[in-house]
């Protein structure tokens, strides 16, 4: 592998992670920045509590798309097989500055969101039958809670067990890029983690007004 495109490919995947969706087009279509709003996440899901549904749904696939394009810049280097072992280890390497660039944005001060969309967007590049029970997993959690970050920490920590179970124990780092994954979900989700014990944490409702018709 050509040290050069490890270099270059995760440094650009950083810079395509910082790209602050939210923060944008809060900003220039709304003349709000949603960190000083709602949760204060530069993220989807708090896009979508402040602005509304347009500006969440815009945010959340951007934020995905550039967790997607980083995994696929591999695709680039002519001498890698698609689908082995040190294909995805690259695609997890260039993920993870994606995700990183996305949490410490550098266009945004450094105050970005928590990297669940973007994440996605990394796992559904590596395995999509992975992604698959990941989604169903945060779908059926969120139903039964109402709470998105519960519904994120749970389909992060069970990621490992759904790697094992899809491609064994040939695809230890791909596990062990998971359990990382978890751990990180955690960190960036402390402050949601201490809301849920207390009971503040806001439940997720689609149909909800957005909170921008109360800042006018």
């Amino acid at each position: 592998m050509d040290l050069l495109f490890l270099i270059l490919g995760s440094s650009f995947s950083y810079l395509l992670g910082s790209i602050p969706s939210s923060v944008w087009i809060g900003k220039t279509f709304y003349g709000i920045d949603v960190r000083e709003h709602g949760s204060g996440n530069a993220g989807a899901t708090n896009t979508l509590r402040v602005l509304g549904k347009t500006a969440g749904i815009s945010v959340l696939i951007i934020d995905f798309l550039k967790g997607f394009a980083a995994a696929y810049l591999v695709y680039f280097q002519s001498n890698m097989i698609p689908n082995t072992a040190e294909f995805r280890e690259i695609q997890m390497l260039f993920g993870s500055f994606a995700v990183l660039g996305h949490v410490y944005p550098v266009f945004a001060r450094f105050r970005g969101g928590k990297g669940i969309a973007t994440l996605l967007g990394v796992i559904v590049a590596i395995s999509w039958q992975v992604s698959i029970l990941c989604i169903l997993t945060f779908i059926l959690v969120v139903w039964l809670s109402k709470y998105i970050s519960l519904g994120s920490m749970i389909a992060s920590a069970i990621s490992p067990i759904f790697v094992y179970f899809i491609y064994g124990s040939n695809e230890q780092f791909f596990i062990y890029f998971c359990i990382g994954v978890a751990l990180m979900v955690l960190y960036t989700h402390r402050t949601n983690i201490e809301r849920l014990k207390n009971g503040s944490e806001t439940k997720f409702t689609f149909n909800k007004k957005p909170e921008i018709s109360n800042i006018k």
